[in-house]
């Protein structure tokens, strides 16, 4: 039963250290499908104006759809410094930011979890695939964000834990 115990805190201890996540207590979902593999992961700088990378690149094809991570309300959809991005504030702060995608969704709309949200496009830079969406996570306004990995906020397979016998 000790390890129960040992097992069940060190699962609190991370739920803490997440800090808050987005959805209303959920978690994000995977923004492409199938699961897509990882071709560049997070590095943000300290402090943040310095240069790094916050967010990840997920390999693609250029066409595919590209789906919201929570439920929210888009913030942003069009043309940012040259690239098509979509931003999508979620319930308790979390803001997630998709590029280079093509929106086929409206700043103000409410979109579900899991909503197309536009279309993935080439050309994002440093991409070894023939497309690459960079997916960021930020929270707070974009002034003074803390920006986080979305890949640590990504549902994973639930902890089950089975009682040991005696």
């Amino acid at each position: 039963m000790r390890w129960v115990a040992l097992a069940c805190a060190a699962l609190v201890s991370g739920l803490v250290l997440a800090g808050p996540v987005a959805a209303d207590g959920g978690r994000l979902t995977w923004p492409l499908r199938p699961r897509p593999e990882v071709t560049r992961t997070f590095d943000a700088a300290e402090p943040n104006w310095t240069p790094g990378h916050r967010g990840v690149d997920l390999a693609g094809v250029p066409g595919q759809r590209v789906l919201a991570a929570a439920e929210g309300t888009v913030a942003f959809a069009g043309e940012l410094a040259g690239r098509p991005v979509v931003s999508i504030a979620h319930p308790g702060g979390l803001r997630t930011s998709y590029e280079p995608v093509r929106a086929t969704v409206v700043r103000g709309q409410r979109i579900d979890a899991e909503a197309v949200i536009g279309v993935l496009e080439a050309g994002h830079p440093g991409c070894p695939r023939s497309a690459c969406l960079h997916w960021g996570a930020m929270w707070g306004p974009a002034s003074r964000a803390d920006y986080v990995d979305p890949l640590a906020l990504v549902v994973t397979t639930p902890i089950r834990l089975k009682p040991t016998p005696g």
